[in-house]
């Protein structure tokens, strides 16, 4: 089920499932309303979206409530989570799932809401996007790749490719706006070839493990796999969760992996990766392509988990294309 696509004048909610947007400094959210606005769109907030507890979240309750009223509210046509986090996973059971079913929309952010993300999916069928959070907006020098992006996905139906951004960067350039590094980057690092179709299934490996033997767990027979994690990771630990993921019964069938760039602090590298993947029987004869532009790293992609794709790598070079 895929949502009502975004058009100008549309009414955007922000809301704050995981760390509450009060973390967030006050320049950087005033840049990322404006953005939106200058794009059109109507920018409102959830009631609890700047509450905070100290451990920078708020109450299951009212997080639960800001969601509800994001999704029954007509006027509002898409809904962005403010920030990531570590505590998403909490409200799920609290979630009246009917809710969101009946009123479809847009829902847009990664990391820590990759949880709410496959919940939503496993529960209604609503494909919801892995994708920049309000608060990515408020990059100074947010790239044209991420806008675009963005845009292309949530704006029209037309089919669509993620390609390779032109150069990725690291830094935290929300602690620094003026002081970034940027690095060129060519085509995406095929580490085995092959062609596969598929519905796009992942976000965040770390969190996505924490749905293990829940019922908010979607199945991945037959889907394309996309993972990232952030710097938190390293070799060992990517290792051993995308192993723990692979032994779910219903992976016995993923037609492709794609994997986020690494930022820099997990010390994974090429080869280090390219060793993990081969070393696993499991992922024998199926494409997998990494350094792909989604996650921690900037720019990224916004890509639909539950849409249609098909990947294609052949001679070092890859297609990521997108149906909407």
């Amino acid at each position: 089920m895929f949502p009502p696509r975004l058009q100008p004048g549309d009414e955007i909610r922000i809301i704050a499932p995981s760390t509450s947007m009060a973390v967030v400094k006050g320049k950087q959210l005033e840049i990322a309303q404006e953005r939106l606005e200058t794009f059109g769109f109507r920018v409102t907030y959830g009631k609890y979206v700047e509450e905070h507890d100290e451990f920078f979240s708020t109450s299951i309750q009212n997080r639960v409530e800001d969601l509800h009223d994001a999704f029954s509210d007509p006027n509002v046509k898409a809904i962005l989570t403010a920030i990531g986090g570590y505590n998403v996973n909490q409200i799920l059971t609290s979630i009246d799932y009917n809710v969101i079913q009946k009123h479809p929309k847009i829902l847009c952010g990664y990391s820590d809401i990759t949880a709410l993300q496959l919940a939503i999916y496993k529960k209604t069928g609503l494909i919801t996007y892995s994708g920049p959070h309000f608060s990515t907006f408020g990059n100074v020098q947010a790239s044209d790749y991420t806008i675009q992006n963005f845009l292309t996905a949530l704006t029209n139906d037309a089919p669509f490719d993620i390609e390779p951004s032109s150069y990725w960067s690291d830094d935290k350039w929300y602690l620094d706006q003026a002081e970034r590094n940027f690095h060129p980057q060519g085509d995406y690092f095929v580490i085995q070839e092959g062609s596969a179709e598929g519905r796009l299934i992942g976000g965040n490996l770390c969190t996505m493990n924490l749905l293990q033997g829940t019922e908010f767990m979607p199945s991945l027979d037959h889907k394309i796999l996309f993972i990232e994690d952030d710097e938190e990771s390293h070799p060992l630990s990517f290792d051993r969760d995308l192993q723990s993921l692979l032994h779910l019964p219903s992976a016995k069938n993923i037609q492709a992996i794609l994997i986020g760039r690494f930022q820099k602090g997990s010390n994974m590298t090429d080869t280090a990766l390219s060793k993990i993947i081969k070393g696993k029987p499991e992922l024998k004869d199926i494409p997998i392509i990494a350094n792909v532009n989604f996650g921690h790293t900037d720019p990224i992609a916004t890509i639909p988990i539950g849409g249609k794709a098909t990947v294609i790598a052949k001679n070092g070079k890859s297609t990521i294309h997108i149906e909407p």
